[in-house]
């Protein structure tokens, strides 16, 4: 990756330019996820998930042998109802067509990927996807591996790749980008107060604060 794409206005996140794929986040793959607390990865890539629906970014959902190592967690898919996952057998997503088919299909070269688990399922399309031209962004708390260890060292080689490690809320913070585009403040304000954590319950505070002022003045 050039110099220019790894620095400077252009190296930030568009929605008009970026695609996101998710891949496997499925319970066989929770059931040893040991990098992160599993429900912290759940909250993260749902907001991911809900962020890019509200900016429009296109979104490949993607699992491997659902049929035993189960469905797509509810809450993502919740997120985008009428779109069934692509199943493969592939562990590395970039070598399904079918997956490559549809972020080709979008015409857009920011990829933006979250998995299970880091090490195996994030890094290997990432590492291939960078290779092949793309930007490549790693989502790495909406992501997760078998160990701490796991986790930064797939971290690690992807930098080596040329692959950008980001998170979930700074992908958000990218696609906004202005507070003068109003037309998504509303739906950035729901994924925060509903993912947001700490900033979620300080927001909740301080319109309950504004709404016990206003009803002190009336």
């Amino acid at each position: 990756m050039s110099m220019e794409k790894k620095a400077g206005l252009g190296a930030l996140l568009t929605p008009e330019e970026s695609v996101l794929v998710l891949i496997d986040h499925q319970p066989f793959q929770f059931a040893n996820l040991h990098s992160h607390e599993p429900a912290m990865v759940v909250n993260n890539v749902v907001g991911l998930a809900k962020a890019a629906k509200a900016f429009g970014v296109p979104t490949i959902l993607t699992t491997v042998l659902e049929e035993r190592g189960g469905l797509l967690i509810q809450g993502l898919q919740d997120v985008f109802p009428e779109q069934k996952p692509i199943n493969r057998t592939l562990i590395n997503t970039w070598q399904d067509e079918r997956v490559v088919d549809a972020v080709k299909a979008t015409g857009r070269e920011k990829l933006v990927v979250a998995g299970l688990w880091t090490e195996i399922c994030v890094a290997m399309p990432a590492i291939q996807a960078a290779g092949e031209g793309y930007e490549v962004y790693a989502v790495t708390d909406a992501s997760g591996g078998v160990s701490a260890e796991a986790h930064e060292m797939a971290v690690r080689r992807m930098i080596q790749a040329g692959v950008t490690p980001i998170t979930w809320q700074a992908v958000l913070g990218e696609w906004q980008r202005d507070w003068a585009r109003e037309e998504t403040i509303p739906a950035v304000i729901e994924v925060q107060a509903q993912h947001g954590g700490g900033s979620a319950v300080a927001y909740a505070w301080e319109t309950q604060l504004l709404a016990g002022s206003g009803r002190g003045g009336a």
